[in-house]
């Protein structure tokens, strides 16, 4: 059995969907897979993977823009692979409390893409988050950061469960 090569791109603003991208990858390799992890405007070719995780932050109801692009010039080769999308975002515990539908642009990806599933995670709004608005959300207490590295890891590992049986 071959090392099951998986790509994880993500469009991500300050670094909070990035360093959910870098869990998960860090997950399926303890798992066996091979993982590259890579921002969404870098990839070039899909062809060299067996399966694909793509991601990105929301804002204001839309999923980041290169996360967007690369499904676009991906979409061809990405609907005969396994495909899972995740997005980032809500700066509370909501994704914790519940399962968050994707955003209406991230659902019509599943759906032109055939994605297995898609799930969202929390974001992260710190004091190391750049520009105005986030100094003054954080300053006024509306930060922190919502990324559940063991919710992150749980749905790596079903992802390498569902890759190993299909292999």
């Amino acid at each position: 059995m071959h090392n099951t090569h998986v790509l994880i791109a993500y469009g991500s603003k300050h670094g909070a969907t990035q360093g959910i991208a870098e869990k998960l990858g860090e997950a399926l390799r303890s798992d066996g897979c091979d993982a590259v992890v890579m921002p969404a405007d870098r990839v070039d070719d899909v062809s060299g993977y067996d399966a694909v995780i793509l991601g990105g932050a929301v804002y204001a109801g839309r999923w980041h823009v290169e996360a967007r692009r690369c499904a676009r010039r991906h979409a061809g080769q990405l609907r005969h692979l396994p495909v899972w999308l995740f997005s980032s975002g809500p700066v509370d515990d909501s994704a914790e409390r519940r399962d968050i539908a994707p955003v209406r642009g991230v659902a019509r990806w599943m759906q032109r893409l055939g994605a297995r599933e898609h799930i969202t995670f929390g974001g992260a709004l710190t004091a190391e988050t750049p520009g105005r608005i986030a100094h003054s959300l954080v300053r006024h207490g509306k930060g922190g950061d919502f990324r559940n590295p063991e919710r992150i890891h749980q749905w790596a590992h079903h992802i390498a469960a569902q890759l190993a049986t299909s292999s």
